[in-house]
């Protein structure tokens, strides 16, 4: 099975509360959700948070809307993801996924899961640098086997805290491989961190979700393509 681990928090040092921020009459995150569901080769989502109070309205909105849950410790997230993984899977692959992503891409998600399966790597991404995606269409992949090692054999509270980054620090004990386009968009921002970033997304959705909910990444740039405006919203590329 191919689990897709979404974490999230309430306790957003820059935007506390951002992943539940109204985004087209509902909170961020089942707006991401509904994105992921589209991935064909996500078989399960579940969110991974903390186990604070700070979390509760988080976990409530989740639980109503029917959506999987782990709860753990808020600062060990790669012991969180293997709470997850113990308590929803088996699976044989895990996805790394975060919640301040609503533009997230199913197409890019199911290709950069493709470019795992085919080259047999323990970890691929669509974030190694040079990285040609725009921030917030990230997608990490792995073997469970390999998260399950990450986790075992690191103690850094670093890698702990951001899950992957004893994985592919380590090439000589992992297999890593990588997803690029053509395109060079690496340093266009599209994720969701300071009140800027969320006031892009909702020009985004106001505009494009009530006629098409599925609207792609496509849509998004020939978007901002006609609104100056927004182009550098933030001080950021935005297409």
């Amino acid at each position: 099975m191919v689990l897709a681990i979404l974490q999230a928090r309430m306790s957003s040092t820059r935007l506390p509360g951002k992943v539940l921020a109204p985004l087209a009459g509902a909170p961020m995150i089942l707006r991401q959700i509904e994105r992921l569901r589209r991935a064909r080769k996500l078989e399960r989502i579940v969110v991974a948070t903390s186990a604070r109070a700070d979390d509760d309205p988080l976990v409530e909105i989740l639980a109503a809307a029917g959506i999987p849950i782990h709860r753990g410790d808020l600062d060990d997230v790669l012991g969180r993801f293997i709470g997850a993984l113990d308590a929803l899977g088996p699976a044989r692959t895990v996805v790394r996924l975060t919640a301040d992503c609503p533009l997230a891409d199913p197409e890019v998600i199911d290709a950069t899961i493709a470019r795992f399966a085919d080259s047999g790597a323990d970890y691929a991404s669509n974030v190694a640098e040079p990285r040609s995606f725009p921030k917030g269409l990230d997608v990490e992949v792995m073997t469970a086997a390999a998260l399950r090692r990450a986790a075992a054999e690191t103690s850094d509270p670093h890698d702990r805290e951001h899950v992957t980054p004893y994985l592919y620090r380590n090439p000589d004990r992992f297999r890593l491989a990588s997803y690029a386009q053509a395109a060079d968009e690496g340093a266009v921002r599209w994720t969701v961190d300071r009140p800027d970033d969320l006031e892009f997304v909702r020009a985004v959705y106001d505009a494009l979700y009530a006629d098409d909910p599925h609207f792609t990444s496509d849509a998004v740039r020939g978007f901002v393509h006609g609104r100056p405006d927004l182009a550098m919203l933030g001080g950021d590329r935005r297409a």
